[in-house]
């Protein structure tokens, strides 16, 4: 079984290389075109797949500080994220608005029906009139 790891790592290498060059965009591979990379990490089954690695794309280094401003956009969580919170004020302001409509509709309403209750129409002088009853 120890005979086939280096088989096994060498496909192995040339798979993830393959595939990597395939998902890489245009515009960060360097010094050949895409389609000459593959065909040399397909034929040179040890060199390709190396070289590809270190010669074949434009690496970004990752970590804090070292790749802002490159070009390439970071993700920001959505408490530090300014768009996604004045979104939330946006909503929130809606929101508010559109309870204050609803309770100035309510309130219309209770005056119109608060005046037909002194004509004597409706149900809040019945409503009296059954407790003093009791």
């Amino acid at each position: 079984m120890l005979r086939y790891l280096p088989f096994l790592l060498i496909i192995g290498l040339t798979i993830y290389t393959f595939i990597d060059c395939l998902n890489t965009p245009e515009e960060e591979v360097k010094h050949l075109p895409k389609v000459v990379w593959v065909i040399i990490i397909l034929l040179f089954s040890i060199v390709g797949p190396v070289v590809w690695l270190f010669a074949g794309k434009k690496r970004v280094a990752s970590g804090g500080g070292a790749g802002r401003g490159r070009g390439r956009t970071q993700w920001v969580a959505p408490d530090d994220n300014p768009d996604f919170l004045n979104s939330l004020r946006e909503q929130q302001r809606a929101k508010q608005r559109d309870e204050k409509r609803q309770n100035e509709q309510d309130e219309q309403d209770g005056d119109k029906d608060g005046e037909q209750d002194q004509d004597g129409d409706k149900d809040g002088d019945k409503g009296k009139d059954r407790d003093n009853r009791e």
